[in-house]
């Protein structure tokens, strides 16, 4: 099993990077930029890459030495692996990562920084990065991931090499489901095509009933929109789910880390905390606020991209396009909501979506961001 095994439906990239690795087809560059749409697996190819170029086997990438091993699990000394916890990265993480960078590295590989999102940097911490990718220690490679090239500045795209991959084919993911994670046939095409190529929330999909529950009431919501109070009842479900998702994923670490800094700071046996130590603690609640608020926004666009695939399917039935169904499972139910409306119709549906992702992602109230879509997609 190699480092590119994960790689789905990416043959021309592992081609690639792997030549790179070996010292042939061009060498090496100093910056790399992954792009590619979500899912298509952007940070699952730098990590390869990174596992690759700290190989001490040959081909390199074998993925079972101890060099690979390590930086599969995020455990190398010489790979910092930078992931955005909050809305944006800024400024001061941006110098303290420049800073990390330089050092040289402790064997004889390179020293790899692997920023995933990169497109969370601010202009400020860009800038603060540009200089360092501009001009790097001999033995320092960034890797940068973001979904599109136009998502950094053009002074450091342009000194990266760029990488772009593509949506998988369902039938690929599918097949990697079955031989990887010993999913049943069944269910492994169900929920590649209700993932429509995005690698990690299809395997979420195949092994969390969950997920495959919450994703399930989504998609039952457009048969309830029958009037104005379900609609308004709907928004409120979706919400719940979303802030129940952000809960599960931020409370507990939340509490783990607020404890961890203030025995750090000195608490007293009584809870009291030294002077001085109150603009550490709000610096941190500040941070775990910005991760909630992420968290909560990619739950409320999942459960939209979810909505915006039913209409999808809706359409693609009233034009006769002959494309496959992402909700397959609903097919009759799909094809009644098809007969029953107008293209037009399920257009300015998909076009309320859209807009609804654009509101949360300005800081809109989720409720009544929810509320205004739900009663837009209402068909009483």
């Amino acid at each position: 099993m190699s480092v590119w095994d994960d790689l789905v439906g990416q043959a021309p990239v592992v081609e690639q990077l792997s030549s790179a690795a070996a010292g042939t087809g061009g060498g090496m560059a100093h910056a790399w930029l992954f792009t590619g749409p979500p899912g298509s697996g952007r940070v699952t190819a730098a990590r390869a890459f990174a596992a690759a170029l700290q190989c001490t086997e040959t081909p390199r990438g074998c993925g079972h030495c101890a060099s690979c091993h390590q930086v599969l699990q995020g455990t190398h000394a010489d790979v910092e692996v930078v992931r955005p916890q909050g809305l944006s990265f800024g400024i001061k993480d941006a110098r303290a990562l420049v800073l990390r960078a330089s050092s040289s590295p402790s064997g004889s590989g390179w020293q790899i920084v692997l920023f995933e999102d990169a497109d969370r940097a601010t202009e400020g911490a860009a800038n603060a990065l540009l200089k360092a990718i501009e001009e790097p220690p001999p033995r320092t490679v960034w890797l940068l991931c973001t979904p599109s090239a136009e998502d950094l500045l053009v002074t450091i795209r342009s000194r990266c090499r760029q990488v772009t991959l593509q949506t998988p084919p369902i039938a690929a993911v599918a097949d990697m489901l079955v031989l990887r994670d010993g999913v049943d046939r069944g269910t492994a095409e169900i929920v590649a095509r209700a993932a429509q190529g995005h690698i990690s929330r299809a395997r979420l999909l195949a092994t969390d009933p969950q997920m495959r529950r919450v994703r399930d009431g989504v998609v039952a919501i457009p048969r309830r929109l029958t009037g104005v109070s379900p609609a308004v009842a709907a928004a409120e479900v979706l919400v719940k789910a979303a802030e129940a998702e952000r809960d599960a994923q931020t409370v507990e670490l939340n509490e783990t880390e607020t404890s961890a800094l203030r025995k750090a700071l000195g608490e007293s046996e009584k809870g009291r905390m030294p002077r001085g130590t109150a603009g550490a603690l709000k610096e941190l609640e500040g941070r775990q606020k910005s991760r909630a608020t992420r968290v909560m926004r990619d739950a409320l666009d999942r459960t939209l991209l979810d909505l915006a695939s039913y209409y999808r399917d809706v359409l693609t039935l009233q034009l006769g396009a002959g494309a496959d169904l992402v909700n397959i499972e609903l097919a009759p139910e799909l094809r009644t909501a098809a007969s029953a409306g107008r293209p037009e119709d399920t257009l300015r549906r998909l076009d309320a979506i859209m807009e609804c992702r654009e509101r949360v992602a300005a800081n809109v109230n989720p409720q009544l961001a929810f509320e205004a879509l739900t009663l837009a997609l209402r068909t009483g």
